[in-house]
C-alpha cells in the first residue's frame, strides 16, 4: 500500500497531442507521439502502443494525461519523455485517458 505522500510524487499533467506518426521500428505497433503540455513543460514526445483504437490523423487535437516526471527512456530509436497514460479494453489493448471537457494544458491530476 503507498501512502498520499507517495501518490504526490507521480506527477500527472494534461496535454494535447500534436503529431503522431507510425513507429515501424518497434517491436509491438506503436506510434510515435509529440505531447504539448504548455507553460515550463512544453512539447514532450512518447511512444505508445495504442494502434488498435487510434490513427495517428485522429490523434491529432486529442487531450491526455501522462506522467512527466519519469527519466527519459529510450524505446528503440525514439527517447521518451512522458508515459501517456491508458487503460485496457476487454482485449488487452490501450484505450487512453484524458479529461471529459477541455481543460488548460499542463494541468495537474490530483
Amino acid at each position: 500500500m503507498i501512502t498520499y505522500p507517495d501518490f504526490e510524487k507521480v506527477d500527472i499533467r494534461v496535454g494535447r497531442i500534436t503529431r503522431a506518426e507510425p513507429y515501424p521500428e518497434a517491436r509491438k505497433p506503436a506510434y510515435k507521439l509529440w505531447v504539448d503540455f504548455g507553460g515550463d513543460l512544453g512539447e514532450k514526445r512518447s511512444s505508445a502502443q495504442i494502434t488498435k483504437h487510434y490513427t495517428p490523423e485522429g490523434l491529432i487535437g486529442r487531450q491526455v494525461l501522462a506522467v512527466v516526471n519519469f527519466p527519459p527512456r529510450q524505446i528503440g530509436k525514439v527517447l521518451s519523455e512522458v508515459l501517456v497514460l491508458g487503460l485496457p479494453d476487454a482485449e488487452g489493448e490501450v484505450v487512453l485517458i484524458g479529461p471529459g471537457h477541455e481543460v488548460p494544458l499542463g494541468g495537474k491530476l490530483f
